[in-house]
């Protein structure tokens, strides 16, 4: 079964996060749609993102690191807020660079506005997301804005390396999946300052904060792990992957087996068919160094389920364990 058809445990918990990430994505909304856009270029396009801007999971794992400390989530608003701006402008410049016209079948603002425009309203979701990050840590301890400053920086930074390291990948079927592996740990650092902020502006001890920092790099791999998985699925994304990225990492690792041969005249079609598509999950499927990357997922997903058993809130403990899990949920 493709891990985008399952409606599992996995959708229930991602359901759970975005209901956890709703009022700070209203806030978000609400504060570029205050701003005043003399372009009505701009502005149709920032309408636009508005109005299709409802997935994003960066807030809720900020709100559950920040219960998982002992504070209300609703405390920590305008923080959360600022984590979905963010990662807003760094989708749409991702957009860019992988040259994305469409997402699940709705054109990208690069796909329907162009890249001028897309690189122009990422910049401005930036500057809204450090404004109101200044905004939530102005009465912090001098110490503890500096770290949540240098988290940020540090992110910026690394998912900045990792996409300049992967304009090399593109449409290479020769590079080693280890090096694409590295790039996908760093681009992973999202999900871990999410959770890192959550628990430093939550006032959380540092060994909490810590073990927060460490579970949400893992639970970050595997959610970019299972999105490369679902690419191979899906043969829409499989197509711009081939003619436009980099090899989803499960391919990268088949092509390393004793399928090569056949995958790589798939592959050098260029212009996949359907057929080419399903001949190509099935090959990669069988591969045994992709069931190896697999059980190394399951690895990584039991020493997350380890760091949230420390959790002392169950229900919070309970959701974690949850959210390592489901991401597994139909790779086996």
């Amino acid at each position: 079964m493709s891990p985008r058809k399952s409606k599992k445990v996995s959708e229930k918990v991602l359901e759970l996060i975005k209901s956890r990430s709703r009022k700070a994505i209203e806030l978000a909304k609400t504060t570029m749609l205050a701003e005043k856009v003399e372009s009505k270029t701009i502005y149709a396009a920032l309408k636009y993102y508005v109005s299709n801007w409802e997935v994003c999971t960066f807030p809720g794992l900020f709100s559950i690191a920040c219960e998982a400390v002992g504070t209300a989530p609703d405390k920590t608003l305008k923080a959360q807020a600022a984590t979905a701006l963010l990662a807003a402008a760094l989708d749409i410049h991702d957009d860019i660079i992988d040259r994305s016209l469409a997402k699940h079948g709705v054109p990208t603002i690069f796909g329907k506005f162009g890249q001028d425009v897309s690189l122009l309203l990422g910049n401005a979701f930036f500057v809204d997301g450090f404004t109101l990050i200044g905004k939530s840590i102005v009465n912090l301890p001098d110490e503890k804005a500096y770290e949540i400053l240098e988290a940020i920086k540090k992110l910026m930074f690394e998912v900045g390396i990792a996409h300049a390291l992967e304009l090399d990948f593109r449409r290479n079927m020769t590079i080693k999946p280890e090096n694409y592996l590295a790039v996908l740990k760093m681009k992973a650092a999202t999900a871990e300052v999410s959770m890192q902020l959550g628990a430093i502006i939550g006032e959380g001890a540092q060994a909490q904060v810590e073990a927060l920092r460490r579970y949400g790099r893992i639970l970050g791999m595997l959610a970019t792990l299972r999105d490369e998985f679902i690419d191979v699925y899906e043969s829409e994304e499989l197509r711009q992957r081939v003619q436009n990225e980099c090899l989803p990492l499960p391919v990268l690792y088949a092509l390393q087996g004793e399928n090569s041969r056949q995958m790589q005249r798939i592959l050098r079609k260029g212009s996949l068919s359907h057929v080419d598509a399903e001949r190509l999950l099935d090959l990669v499927l069988e591969s045994k160094e992709v069931k190896r990357l697999k059980k190394k997922m399951g690895s990584m997903a039991k020493e997350a389920c380890n760091i949230a058993s420390q959790i002392r809130k169950k229900e919070i403990k309970d959701l974690l364990i949850q959210l390592s899990t489901s991401s597994l949920e139909d790779l086996q």
